[in-house]
C-alpha cells in the first residue's frame, strides 16, 4: 500500500514509514497536495472561518522554557483585560462577523472558574450564535467542566509533544507530560 494511502486510511504510520515519507517528501508532494484539497473540500468546502482572538491576560504561573509570557520573564508588560473589556472585544468582533471567541490567556491564577464562568455566561447570554474556545491552559476535570457547563464549547490546549523526554526539555520539572496528557483525556470525556 502507498505511504499515503496507508496514513489517509489508518491515520497513522510506523515510524519507519514516517521516515520514508519524510525522505522522499518532494516525490510525494504533489500527491499529497491532492488529497489534502480532497479531504479539506469534503470536510469543509470552500467555506473560511474566522476567529476573534482575544488575549484577556498574558500573566502565567509557568515558566516553559520557549513561551514569551513565561513567569520569570521580567521584560513583558503584564495586562488583564476586565470582565468588560473582553465584552467590549466580543461586541466589536461579532460587528465585524465573528462568529468564534477565543479566550486565550497565560495559566494565570487571578482568573477562577467562578470568574471564567462569569464571563462565558455572558458572552453566551449576548451571543448565543457564537462558539467560544478557550485556550488556558491545564486546570482540572471539574474546571473545565464547570466552563463547558457555562457555555464554552471548544477548548484549545497547546501540546508541543506527547513524547515525555522532549516534553521535560520544554517544560521545568513542575510540569509533566502526564499532567498534560491527562488533560487531554479530560477535554476528550466532557
Amino acid at each position: 500500500m502507498h505511504l499515503l494511502e496507508k496514513l489517509e486510511q489508518n491515520r497513522n504510520l510506523t515510524l519507519e514509514e514516517w521516515q520514508a515519507l519524510i525522505r522522499k517528501q518532494s516525490e510525494y508532494q504533489k500527491e499529497a497536495e491532492k488529497r489534502a484539497n480532497i479531504l479539506r473540500e469534503q470536510n469543509f468546502g470552500n467555506r473560511i472561518y474566522v476567529r476573534g482572538l482575544i488575549e484577556f491576560t498574558n500573566y502565567c504561573k509557568n515558566d516553559c522554557f520557549y513561551c514569551g509570557i513565561r513567569k520569570s520573564n521580567r521584560n513583558a508588560n503584564r495586562y488583564r483585560l476586565t470582565k468588560e473589556q473582553i465584552l467590549s472585544c466580543c461586541e466589536m468582533g461579532y460587528a465585524l462577523g465573528f462568529r468564534t471567541f477565543v479566550l486565550q490567556g497565560g495559566e494565570d491564577g487571578s482568573f477562577t472558574d467562578d470568574r471564567l464562568t462569569d464571563i462565558i455566561s455572558s458572552i453566551r447570554t449576548r451571543w448565543s450564535d457564537c462558539a467560544i474556545t478557550l485556550s488556558i491552559g491545564e486546570r482540572s476535570y471539574e474546571s473545565y467542566k464547570q466552563l463547558y457547563d457555562a457555555g464554552a464549547n471548544r477548548f484549545l490546549l497547546r501540546h508541543e509533544t506527547y513524547d515525555d523526554t522532549h516534553y521535560g526539555k520544554l517544560h521545568p520539572p513542575a510540569l509533566s507530560a502526564a499532567r498534560r496528557k491527562q488533560c487531554l483525556f479530560d477535554l476528550k470525556k466532557i
